[in-house]
C-alpha cells in the first residue's frame, strides 16, 4: 500500500507516533522517526522496524524551531530524495486550569503542538508541490473539538490544528497534496497508565464502546489516510474515540 514511499512521522518514539511509524513500515515505507530528546526510545522504535523487515531512520528535532524544522526537510530529500508523507504527531501536555495556568505553559504548549504542525507542513509543502504529490497527516485531537477542562492550552492547539488542516487542504489540494487530520480519543498509552482508576473510569462511561482505544486504532487510519486508496479525501477531520464525542 505504501511501497516506495518516504515518510517522516514526528514525535514517534512513544505511543501514537510509535505505532503510526511502525504501520507505515509494514505497508512498505521508509520512515523517518522524529525525536527530540528520546534518541534511545527512537532507536527501539526503528530497531522494531528493522526487525520485521522494514526500513527506518531516526532523526533528532524540535519541531517548535523553525529553522532546525527546514533543515530536517532538506536533509531528508537529501538522503532519500522525496517526501510522500508526513504525519504531525509531536505534541506535549502542561495540563492545569485556566485561572492557574502560566504563560510559560501555554507557550510551550501552542509552540509544540500547534507551530511544531506548522513548521512541518511549511517545510515539506516545497518539495511535495514540487512532485505535485503528498498526503499530510495531522494529530489533532478530541478535546480539540469539544474542549476538555484543565486543558486550554492542549484544546486551543489541537483546535488550531483542525483550522490548519482545512486551509493547507484548500491551498494544496490543486497539486496533488492531500491534507486531513486525525482527532484520537482516549488511547491506551503512558499518559493514560498514569490516569487514576476512577478517572479512567469516568472517560469509559462516556464512552458507547465502553474501553479505551488501541495505538493501533489510530495508527491504520493513519496509513489508510497516507495511501492512494485516500486519493480524494482531503481537509477532513476524522475522530476515532469509540464513540465518545457523539
Amino acid at each position: 500500500m505504501l511501497t516506495g514511499k518516504i515518510a517522516l512521522v514526528t514525535g514517534a518514539s512513544r505511543g501514537i507516533g510509535r505505532q503510526t511509524a511502525i504501520t507505515l513500515a509494514r505497508y512498505g515505507a521508509t520512515v523517518v522517526i522524529n525525536y527530540n530528546g528520546a534518541k534511545e526510545r527512537a532507536e527501539e522504535t526503528a530497531a522494531l522496524i528493522q526487525e520485521m523487515g522494514g526500513r527506518a531512520v531516526c532523526y533528532g528535532c524540535n519541531v517548535a524551531d523553525y529553522k532546525a524544522v527546514e533543515t530536517m526537510m532538506k536533509e531528508i530529500v537529501t538522503q532519500h530524495g522525496a517526501l510522500d508523507i508526513l504525519v504531525n504527531n509531536a505534541g506535549v501536555t502542561k495540563d492545569g486550569l485556566l485561572l492557574k495556568m502560566s504563560e510559560e505553559d501555554y507557550d510551550t504548549v501552542v509552540d509544540v503542538n500547534l507551530k511544531g504542525t506548522f513548521h512541518c507542513i511549511r517545510h515539506s509543502a516545497r518539495q511535495m508541490v514540487k512532485q505535485r504529490y503528498g498526503r499530510i497527516v495531522n494529530l489533532s485531537s478530541v478535546v480539540g473539538v469539544y474542549g476538555n477542562a484543565g486543558q486550554v492550552n492542549y484544546s486551543a492547539s489541537k483546535a488550531g490544528i483542525v483550522g490548519i488542516t482545512k486551509s493547507a487542504a484548500k491551498e494544496l489540494g490543486s497539486r496533488g497534496i492531500t491534507v486531513n487530520a486525525v482527532a484520537p480519543g482516549f488511547i491506551v498509552t503512558e499518559m493514560t497508565d498514569a490516569m487514576p482508576e476512577d478517572a479512567k473510569k469516568q472517560v469509559t462511561d462516556r464512552i458507547a464502546m465502553k474501553r479505551l482505544g488501541r495505538t493501533e486504532d489510530v495508527a491504520e487510519l493513519v496509513a489508510f489516510l497516507a495511501s492512494d486508496l485516500a486519493a480524494y479525501i482531503t481537509g477532513q477531520v476524522i475522530c476515532v474515540d469509540g464513540g465518545m464525542s457523539i
